[in-house]
């Protein structure tokens, strides 16, 4: 979880450099909040909050995060210093083989499943394409 809270960045950088960069994903455990306009949601009667990026309870205890995909991959980038195409490949790729799903996802390919999207000059989602059916467009970024 490539949100600066979850793990230090400094620490994301010394694991990708002991071990080959295939055997790391980028995951999210996004929250009702990702996306979202309201950015407060109740989690065991409890109230979380986004509060720089992250999920906090009133006591400043994290509790998940308010990081989509795209973000990640922003985040990989500008954080750890991967090229794009490495923060792409950890977001598709690598969990796809993960899970024993590389014939059916993760890579534009002959026989693959055509989910993918476009992103603009910032990493922000421009477009996506579903099943190679293209979805909703946005014309900005969701709000953070």
């Amino acid at each position: 979880i490539v949100d600066g809270r979850h793990v230090d960045p400094v620490t994301l950088k010394i694991a990708l450099r002991a071990r080959p960069l295939d055997r790391f994903m980028l995951v999210t455990d996004a929250m009702p909040t990702v996306g979202m306009i309201d950015k407060r949601f109740l989690l065991q009667g409890r109230e979380i909050t986004v509060r720089d990026g992250v999920c906090v309870d009133a006591s400043g205890t994290l509790a998940g995060s308010d990081l989509d995909m795209a973000a990640a991959v922003r985040n990989a980038v500008a954080m750890l210093g991967l090229s794009l195409e490495q923060a792409v490949r950890m977001a598709s790729a690598a969990p796809a083989a993960f899970l024993g799903l590389s014939d059916q996802r993760g890579a534009i390919a002959p026989g693959v499943a055509a989910d993918f999207c476009l992103l603009d000059d910032d990493l922000n989602v421009a477009k996506t394409w579903i099943d190679g059916k293209e979805n909703h467009v946005r014309k900005e970024p969701l709000p953070v």
